[in-house]
């Protein structure tokens, strides 16, 4: 049986808007700390993802980072204005206490060990389990307490796919 890194929260003191099955989602995963949500398109993953970094930090004062690609780092910014939440966009390695967020392309430019608790969105980028990125993230992000991988891509059937969302 795995450890449980994570913590007990009540279902209301999670965001109002959120589905009672989102709810139940990031009760899970912030119950195992260290979690993977594969949630097709359109079930609220990135009001998933926001409200568990919005506990994590609330909870524990770890800063969270959301890799994301890049297309997407503008859009949850947006997302988490309509539940009140802040997120930076790091552009430049101007990180805030909080909640952060940048492009798996910008990583190299990152301090991580500022960061407490990695979100990925759009985690299916590990599917190349031979890319530098791959290797870059779970290296930068070993001793990470906090670890939640997120996807719309089905959840993988591929061992070796499996593995590396596990890693």
């Amino acid at each position: 049986t795995q450890e449980l890194a994570g913590f007990d929260i009540d279902r209301s003191d999670l965001h109002p808007t959120l589905f009672e099955f989102q709810k139940d989602i990031v009760v899970w995963a912030l119950k195992k700390g260290k979690a993977a949500i594969f949630a097709g398109t359109g079930l609220g993953k990135t009001l998933m993802q926001l409200e568990w970094a919005k506990q994590v930090h609330e909870r524990t004062g770890h800063n969270v980072l959301i890799l994301a690609p890049l297309a997407v780092a503008s859009q949850t910014v947006r997302e988490a204005k309509k539940i009140n939440l802040s997120v930076n966009h790091i552009r430049q390695n101007e990180m805030t206490d909080g909640i952060n967020i940048t492009n798996y392309e910008q990583l190299h430019n990152i301090d991580t060990s500022e960061f407490g608790a990695i979100v990925l969105d759009e985690s299916s980028i590990l599917k190349s389990f031979t890319s530098r990125t791959r290797e870059q993230i779970i290296d930068e992000f070993r001793g990470t307490p906090y670890k939640l991988a997120c996807t719309a891509t089905p959840a993988p059937n591929d061992h070796m796919e499996l593995g590396n969302h596990a890693e």
